[in-house]
């Protein structure tokens, strides 16, 4: 969604575009041994490696170039990463030498914290397990922010990072902010066209959520939340065949995920 007139500028692209990605996995784990071990899969399948090859993959997508990369796992439970990166290739010349531009030194492996940065641009990424005793579904929580500047548009990302994860319920939200000048020295509040972050989403994405939104157009604000439509039972339990359960069980377990997920979805407690 480009301007189909491009813009002349005097000077760099210094507008910042901002895009904060969260994302829940909801899980029906029925005994506390299923908990504990839901959380240990989803700490596993998410980690630190496997988050660093996803904002890697978010680098490419936007045309951007890693200039360093931070990561570390956390105990009990957790993940974190952070990527600096830069709109355009740099010759090492320019490069901080404190920077790794994404190749991880087996020495600096061995230890417990690993910093990534991006030139001009930063990617990051948690994550939050969480599950309560007395409580039989358990969430997974994703926050991405990728901040841009320049020509480079997170937004190219969405559909890549929607793929990547069970997201059951996202909200989105994404801002442009500053000014950048025209070559006659005019003020470029917004250098895109963007009614709705929906209009880059897939539509066959789109079709699997209810989406609704709540835009600023006027401080270039949009925000976005999406619940899936549809609950399959088997695709939510752990360590259960759904076939074992009876199908009073089963619907009773649906409308406890139902439920969960309109919670989350609102954000505040309703039933």
């Amino acid at each position: 969604m480009v301007l189909t007139k491009k813009l002349t500028l005097y000077g760099f692209n210094n507008l910042t575009k901002s895009l904060s990605f969260n994302i829940y996995d909801i899980c029906y784990a029925e005994t506390d041994q299923d908990q504990r071990e839901y959380i240990e899969y989803i700490d596993e399948q998410y980690n630190s490696e496997r988050l660093t090859e996803i904002l890697c993959r978010v680098t490419d997508i936007i045309g951007a170039h890693v200039l360093n990369i931070s990561k570390q796992d956390y105990e009990p439970q957790g993940a974190s990463v952070n990527l600096l990166v830069a709109e355009e290739p740099l010759s090492p010349g320019q490069v901080d030498k404190s920077c790794n531009q994404g190749i991880l030194d087996p020495c600096l492996l061995k230890r417990d914290t690993i910093h990534a940065h991006l030139d001009k641009s930063h990617i990051t990424v948690h994550t939050y397990p969480e599950y309560h005793p007395e409580h039989l579904i358990s969430t997974f929580r994703v926050d991405i922010d990728v901040a841009t500047c320049g020509r480079i548009s997170p937004l190219n990302a969405l559909n890549f990072l929607i793929n990547s994860f069970d997201s059951d319920i996202i909200t989105i939200d994404y801002k442009v902010r500053g000014f950048t000048r025209n070559i006659e020295g005019g003020k470029c509040f917004i250098d895109h066209q963007i009614q709705s972050i929906q209009s880059f989403i897939d539509p066959e994405i789109l079709k699997e959520y209810v989406a609704v939104d709540l835009n600023l157009y006027q401080s270039n604000t949009f925000h976005t939340k999406m619940m899936v439509k549809e609950i399959v039972l088997e695709e939510y339990l752990f360590n259960q065949d759904v076939s074992e359960i009876p199908a009073e069980k089963q619907q009773q377990i649906v409308e406890m995920l139902e439920k969960e997920m309109v919670e989350i979805f609102h954000g505040m407690n309703i039933y």
